[in-house]
């Protein structure tokens, strides 16, 4: 059988399906590359938004106007919506999040062809040891999911669940067969990856994770998706003395207004925020720290706003996203009445987006003559200099750089030189492609 993958939404719906691929890849079946050419097609859908909502919605009419294609809906607009999604064409089937993780398993036990002894003739699914799609720089492993959180404007936590956190050892050996099969980074994603460990028998944090995966694997880099600032602390950040954490945290800030970010039951404050990244950059030389930020909340007034903008301008944060806010339904934020007319959100958000590209472009800039470290990702473009290669370094930055040969999936110095209207100009400083 040949399957295809899609997805809308984050890095969790991204390592999610690169496990899917694996335990069909295990199952004896190939990943194609065009939907034109699967017998099956697995679409993991979003509704953090109205827009990722209607996108998911659109990938499944359109993988299901194949007659000749199974679809199979999951994720978190699926699960809060089947019935739209089974609507969506007669051939597609829906699988609730609570069941992703045995989506695979189940789906071929199901199959006329696929005897149970046949199944128990391989190490079972959940232990397999291929490591992604295809050869990548960059893998994705999912060490959590759901959230315990109760954000008044997430419709994940509805989609999602509760939280809980993946079995340390099958995370190690994830993260292990990952680098066996050629990446060079790790990210690990989670709805609320911070409170990995709070829901075991004997509770554990996320650093003592961090510990396992220091001693016990061997990946050059490992990178935290998204990061719940009230999960951290001081000596969080201690661990950063060992070079192959990568110096970027995305850290959600959602509102620089006290009083908005109590409308939206956010664990944090203005100040206690601050101290926060004040903490990270003492302990993590160099460090990039990116968030999300939401425009038009329910009730947000002008002087809130301009709180949240001043903030905002304070933080210097290296990036970011801001989203114009979306009523979703089942939130309590959705049941707020006094809501801030659309244009207005819209205006919100340019100013906050502006504020967000000059604070990024301050940090690019004070990085210019630093040293600093690329993995290289793929690069289809050769010039008169050599070949454009394109990577990032520890803290996030999109790197450019000229190279004599083809680099791909290794690490290399360089130095910063300049701006690029993507990321950053450097030069290489010695290549390690003999050495790896």
């Amino acid at each position: 059988m040949k399957v295809f993958f899609d997805m809308v939404g984050c890095r969790l719906n991204q390592a999610e399906i690169e496990k899917m691929g694996m335990e069909f890849r295990q199952g004896g079946h190939n990943i194609v590359a065009n939907d034109t050419e699967a017998d099956l097609v697995v679409v993991n859908t979003c509704s953090v938004t109205h827009q990722a909502a209607s996108d998911s919605r659109q990938k499944i009419r359109r993988y299901a106007g194949n007659q000749n294609q199974q679809v199979i809906a999951t994720g978190c607009w699926s699960t809060l919506e089947p019935t739209n999604a089974r609507d969506l064409g007669q051939h597609v089937t829906v699988i609730h999040n609570q069941d992703k993780d045995h989506l695979v398993a189940n789906f071929l036990r199901q199959q006329p062809e696929i005897t149970s002894s046949h199944l128990f003739d391989q190490e079972p699914l959940e232990r397999s040891s291929i490591a992604g799609l295809r050869q990548k720089t960059r893998s994705f492993i999912k060490v959590q999911d759901g959230c315990d959180n109760r954000c008044t404007f997430c419709v994940t936590t509805i989609a999602r669940g509760r939280g809980i956190s993946m079995d340390a050892k099958s995370i190690i050996n994830e993260i292990n067969a990952a680098y066996t099969a050629g990446s060079k980074e790790v990210v690990l994603t989670g709805v609320h990856l911070g409170s990995w460990g709070q829901d075991l028998a004997k509770p554990q944090h996320l650093a003592n994770l961090l510990d396992m995966i220091l001693s016990d694997t061997d990946v050059p880099r490992i990178r935290l998706s998204s990061l719940e600032p009230w999960d951290l602390n001081e000596q969080f950040f201690s661990r950063w003395s060992d070079p192959r954490l990568c110096r970027h945290l995305h850290l959600p800030l959602q509102s620089g207004s006290d009083a908005t970010l109590r409308r939206m039951l956010r664990k944090t404050t203005r100040s206690s925020f601050r101290h926060l990244t004040e903490q990270a950059r003492r302990y993590i030389p160099g460090l990039s720290i990116t968030t999300d930020l939401i425009t038009g909340f329910p009730a947000e007034s002008e002087q809130e706003f301009f709180e949240t903008l001043a903030f905002v301008q304070e933080m210097q944060f290296s990036g970011g996203h801001v989203f114009t806010y979306s009523e979703r339904d089942g939130t309590p934020a959705a049941r707020i009445r006094q809501s801030v007319p659309h244009p207005i959100r819209k205006q919100r958000n340019n100013q906050l987006q502006s504020v967000i590209r000059l604070s990024a472009e301050n940090f690019k800039t004070s990085q210019i003559g630093q040293q600093a470290e690329v993995l290289w990702e793929a690069s289809n473009v050769r010039t008169e200099n050599g070949w454009l290669m394109s990577g990032l370094t520890s803290n996030y930055i999109r790197v450019f750089a000229h190279a004599d040969q083809y680099l791909w999936n290794q690490i290399d110095p360089v130095q910063l030189s300049g701006l690029h209207v993507e990321g950053m100009l450097a030069e290489i400083l010695v290549s390690n492609q003999k050495n790896q």
